[in-house]
């Protein structure tokens, strides 16, 4: 029996010695990393431009020619394609009303009704999938649904390729596309795809305007231009420019219809899908394709904004994304919001509508449309053809009697607008590149005020590139401060930015970022924030009764020092948060900063990210890579110093579509002082209480040169230990906190 025993003993030694070995020389989980060129982050503005508005498109999804497009144009319009040969893609695409249908749920086949909204057709070929769903990732595969689905036109492979070869007219443009004995379904698919792919829209009054035409949108939709970028209303997350559409699957709460099943959206056809989320589709002539959303739910753009200002299907209990929460708008913004998506209208490119097709039958009927008359009431007629007059650049000085607003719409790109001081109860815009905009002193010093009074959503917003501005102080806005979305070369300096609501300067989507010398207050979010950007620097500020002082979010090559970050929830937050263009952050110094008492109250809004934050935190990485932390005074933040943690701490796994683990983080030579003495009680629930120093264990390659009074894990992974030392403790440490959490 003893002899037994120890053999027992031996095997299990042996195969702990061989568990050892595993952990000390099997190289680390790692995500791959994406290539840049996926990454996502900065501006994408055309350069050089009159403002940084412009974008260019992307290529297209796949091949198109004259002869495909010729050919793919005809079968689009003619029945014959359809078993009982009385539909025909146009009958459910048509035309006039904006290549949908105008019903509330399409037809099919024998007038059957189906579940969902018929998508426009318009720049369909910048897509890459297909469906509310997503569950076509090609156009060719996504024309195999409506041609062979017994619902929709019922047809089959073998009936639709024998009377196209018994029509001569069809075979001869096919031989002219594809060359011989060509007819079939895949080339049919591919003729109806390269035709698709010609139905572009990229000569809205917007895209005048973006251009360099001033006098291409109203005052109205000018304003609504503003609202539709701004952090409150975040139209523009999900439906960037210049597609005005996203490659993301969203939940937005859209009420299922009475009577009918609930549609379970992406879910149903992805594993990773969330519960009724759906594409966000393009916005590009959407005047012209009511009724909207996936069920046809709401009749005007009007009931839209509606839905998203009540925070979606938030206030019906449904469990929205992240991204969409309340806010609030005057009759005039509603207004003006609606006006500007009239703005998306071109149908420049309209694709001739054949008289006849060659099967000889009936050819879809051209409708009235009267988002078409409402479009055309709302926009400047002839914007398509409007020039850009020449500019020499000059100084502008606000005279008396005159707006804000009204100086800046003298001025032109290369000027230098400047504001005597004053107090300006209004929100203004700028969109020209080259602009220096500048408040100039009383014999005070101080400087020109732009007041919110509690209602504007916004104080300056600018697209242009090369934009500075300085010496103003900027108050009680509802939405931000300053945002400037979408620029290469951002300059911001000498502000004071007070209570405006999201956040104080707010630049998104930018390329080389320069803040420095702002002292901000009172956001509910952040008071400086640069997100989805690139080359960022913010310096020499002041941040102190917000939630967050300072947050770079999915942001590359970002550089924070020489900043004063207290008495905030947050001091400072480096994040990679998921359902974003930018999916990537990446190389962040963050040095010389006083981190201070940032014990605040979180009073983010409801249902924000931010509502997760635990007041009491100094320095906040969350799921960034390559973070280096050093030099920084971290002291008095009662939860902790520095907290290191992966996403799932905030988010559910179908929420992420980014690497959720923090890799590559390095904090070093660091200064700790009172900090985790009183942790908020969700960190003093999951570990008991506070710490300087707190890392969840995720995320490999990251090491620690501290010396601090306290930290989980007690002892942290440090760049001398050997690398199988530093696998063996990483796997020990993961284990154990995977298990406890």
């Amino acid at each position: 029996m003893k002899h037994y025993l120890k053999r027992i003993l031996q095997v299990l030694g042996i195969l702990l010695l061989v568990g050892i070995a595993y952990a000390m020389f099997k190289p680390l989980p790692q995500e791959t990393r994406l290539p840049e060129d996926k990454w996502g982050a900065g501006a994408s503005s055309v350069l050089p431009a009159y403002s940084g508005l412009e974008r260019e498109f992307p290529a297209l999804n796949g091949d198109t020619s004259p002869e495909k497009a010729e050919l793919g144009r005809m079968l689009f319009f003619d029945p014959i394609l359809s078993k009982n040969q009385d539909m025909s893609c146009a009958t459910c695409h048509n035309p006039s009303l904006g290549f949908s249908d105008g019903l509330q749920q399409a037809k099919g086949a024998d007038d059957k009704s189906l579940t969902r909204n018929t998508l426009s057709l318009w720049n369909v070929g910048y897509e890459t999938s297909f469906f509310w769903d997503g569950r076509a990732a090609s156009l060719e595969e996504q024309m195999l649904t409506p041609l062979l689905n017994a619902d929709e036109m019922a047809g089959s492979e073998q009936d639709i390729e024998s009377k196209l070869k018994a029509n001569p007219a069809y075979v001869a443009l096919f031989e002219k596309a594809f060359g011989a004995d060509s007819v079939n379904l895949e080339n049919t698919q591919a003729a109806l795809a390269a035709f698709e792919r010609t139905l572009t829209s990229q000569n809205s009054p917007f895209d005048s305007y973006a251009k360099g035409n001033v006098d291409a949108l109203t005052a109205s939709q000018r304003r609504g231009l503003s609202l539709f970028r701004s952090a409150s209303t975040r139209c523009f997350e999900c439906h960037a420019a210049p597609t005005f559409s996203n490659d993301n699957f969203f939940v937005t709460g859209v009420p299922d219809l009475k009577g009918q099943a609930h549609d379970s959206g992406r879910a149903a056809i992805a594993s990773d899908g969330s519960d009724g989320a759906f594409k966000s589709p393009s916005l590009r002539n959407v005047a012209l394709s009511a009724p909207y959303m996936h069920n046809g739910i709401f009749s005007t753009l009007e009931e839209v904004v509606d839905f998203y200002a009540k925070g979606g299907g938030r206030d019906q209990g449904i469990d929205v994304d992240r991204q969409i929460v309340p806010f609030e708008l005057t009759a005039q913004e509603k207004e003006d919001l609606v006006n500007f998506m009239y703005a998306l209208t071109d149908e420049s490119a309209m694709p001739q509508i054949p008289s006849s097709v060659p099967s000889g039958l009936p050819v879809a009927k051209q409708l009235a449309n009267p988002g078409r008359e409402s479009a055309r009431q709302a926009n400047v007629e002839g914007t398509e053809s409007g020039s850009v007059s020449t500019h020499v650049a000059t100084t502008v000085r606000m005279g008396p009697g005159e707006t804000v607003q009204q100086a800046i719409d003298r001025a032109g790109p290369g000027d230098t607008i400047e504001i005597p001081y004053g107090i300006y109860k209004e929100s203004v815009f700028i969109d020209w590149s080259d602009i220096k905009f500048v408040g100039i002193p009383n014999d005070k010093g101080e400087w020109p005020v732009f007041d919110g009074e509690g209602f504007r959503a916004d104080g300056v917003v600018s697209s242009g590139n090369n934009f500075e501005m300085a010496f103003f102080a900027v108050k009680n806005y509802t939405s931000n401060g300053v945002l400037v979305e979408g620029s290469t070369k951002v300059y911001l300096h000498d502000m004071y930015i007070e209570n405006t609501g999201v956040y104080g300067v707010y630049p998104v989507r930018c390329t080389d970022v320069l803040i420095e010398r702002i002292e901000a207050t009172q956001m509910n979010d952040a008071a400086i924030y640069a997100g989805k950007s690139k080359d960022v620097v913010i310096r020499d500020t002041e941040t102190y009764g917000n939630v967050i002082g300072i947050e770079l979010e999915n942001t590359v090559n970002g550089e924070v020092y020489n900043n004063y970050a207290h008495d905030n929830t947050v001091g400072i937050f480096i994040d990679l948060l998921p359902q974003l263009p930018s999916k990537v952050s990446l190389f962040t110094k963050v040095h010389d900063n006083r981190v201070e008492n940032n014990n605040g109250k979180n009073f983010s809004r409801p249902g924000a990210t931010t509502e997760l934050l635990p007041p009491g935190t100094g320095l906040l990485v969350l799921a960034a890579d390559e973070v280096e932390v050093y030099n920084n005074t971290i002291t008095g933040n009662q939860t902790t110093g520095l907290a290191i943690f992966n996403l799932t701490i905030g988010f559910d796994e179908n929420e992420i579509d980014v690497d959720p683990n923090p890799e590559y983080v390095y904090a070093h030579d660091n200064t700790y002082t009172n900090n985790g003495y009183d942790a908020d009680p969700f960190v003093k629930n999951m570990l008991g209480k506070g710490f300087d120093i707190i890392w969840d264990g995720n995320g490999a390659y990251n090491y620690f040169e501290e010396t601090v009074s306290s930290s989980f894990p007690p002892v942290l992974p440090k760049k001398s230990w050997p690398m199988p030392l530093y696998r063996l403790y990483w796997r020990t440490v993961h284990s154990i906190v995977r298990l406890v959490g």
